[in-house]
């Protein structure tokens, strides 16, 4: 039995470890993330620290308005969908 779990424990991990990375990769017909950065610099931010793929949008780090901002875009036309100041 301990034998059976052990093996089971072992795929769940397994399964995690695989989707989380399968989660962060932007998808086939996704902009790059240079164009988001190119759109995101033409919606006045001056600086552009982050820009990662997660589940279905690009989040990135930047500065705009002399604030610190996090802002999320959508995939596929890199228009930025939120914006909110970073709380440090």
């Amino acid at each position: 039995m301990t034998r059976i779990r052990t093996l089971a424990l072992a795929a769940a991990i397994s399964f995690g470890a695989v989707s989380a990375a399968l989660a962060d990769e932007p998808g086939p017909d996704w902009m790059s993330a240079e164009q988001v950065k190119e759109n995101v610099l033409k919606s006045g931010y001056t600086g552009v620290a982050e820009i990662k793929a997660e589940k279905d949008h690009w989040r990135g780090e930047g500065i705009k308005n002399g604030q610190k901002m996090e802002f999320f875009a959508d995939p596929k036309s890199g228009a930025l969908v939120i914006e909110k100041p970073v709380v440090e």
